[in-house]
């Protein structure tokens, strides 16, 4: 007899499959491996099949697992989806909301939240626009913008946003991904033999990380040739879908992609890149009811997305 699934057992179960590792999954999870492996083994004996084919270097799901696998998602996902929904619900939002991004930030998480958010609340206008991350900057100071979403200003952008408040939404990190049909890829490389590849490069949008790595490469002999270049994560994920060359994208634009098998994560050795995205606004303005909303659902969606 099947017993009673929780929604941590369902969370940790996900979470070390995406990983691919109990450990990797402890640190993301913030637990410690032996808790991990507790709740794993406490799922397997409650539906009584083995989730994970034993033996194997990475986490591998068995067929029963990879099918718990896909509806645990769908679960999550839709319970996560219920807090976004609460979470837009504010009582009197209205007036403008004027959102600044760059391009992966506003396709794949505010996106998102922006049809619950305005199916709650019909009294708000929206408007998204993007830019660079100093280009944000100025609009947040001319007064044109309301808000900015963007990775740490003063990591990315070396600015110093000494005049804007700032909350955290999430952290991120930089992914190297190759096509997923490509079977001779390594699970883990160096910043070396990545210079060696058939690069895209993602430009504009996270140059703090792009400098890094551009540095690292000189520093350990090579040099960086890119054959495609674009500001746009949309157009590079097709691009490196299509078996076209290799590239770094902000882990919450390809997370589902990875793991649906589409692209190929490798790791890169002593190569921890993490992001913090931030949610600016003017220090001189205090921050609107239909911003605060806007921004406790980015938050929550962001938990989703990442």
């Amino acid at each position: 007899m099947v017993k009673t699934m929780n929604f941590q057992q369902l969370n940790t179960f996900c979470t070390v499959l995406s990983e691919r590792s109990m450990t990797a999954a402890a640190q993301k999870l913030f637990l410690t491996q032996p808790a991990v492996s507790q709740q794993i083994r406490a799922l397997e004996d409650d539906i009584g099949v083995e989730l994970f084919v034993r033996g194997s270097r990475t986490m591998k799901p068995t067929p029963q697992g990879q099918l718990l696998f896909e509806y645990a998602q769908k679960i999550l996902h839709l319970i996560e989806q219920a807090k976004v929904a609460i979470q837009t619900m504010g009582a009197e939002v209205t007036g403008p909301l004027r959102i600044g991004t760059i391009n992966s930030i506003g396709l794949h998480l505010i996106g998102p939240v922006f049809s619950l958010f305005l199916k709650n609340n019909k009294n708000v206008k929206v408007q998204l626009h993007y830019a660079s991350g100093l280009e944000l900057l100025r609009l947040l100071e001319r007064g044109e913008l309301d808000l900015a979403v963007l990775p740490d200003m003063s990591k990315e952008y070396s600015a110093n946003p000494q005049d804007f408040n700032k909350e955290l939404i999430s952290k991120d990190e930089m992914w190297l991904v190759t096509a997923g049909s490509d079977r001779e890829a390594p699970t883990h490389t160096n910043l070396l033999e990545y210079s060696k590849r058939q690069i895209v490069l993602l430009t504009d949008q996270y140059p703090g990380f792009e400098n890094h790595v551009q540095r690292e490469v000189k520093r350990m002999g090579g040099f960086m040739r890119p054959v495609f270049e674009s500001s746009n994560v949309g157009t590079l994920k097709r691009v490196i879908e299509s078996g076209l060359g290799w590239g770094f994208l902000p882990r919450h634009s390809i997370r589902k992609q990875v793991q649906s098998g589409r692209l190929r994560k490798v790791g890169v050795e002593n190569l921890n890149y993490i992001v913090d995205l931030y949610c600016y606004w003017p220090k001189n303005q205090s921050m609107a009811k239909a911003s605060e909303v806007f921004l406790k659902a980015l938050q929550q969606q962001a938990s989703i997305g990442l």
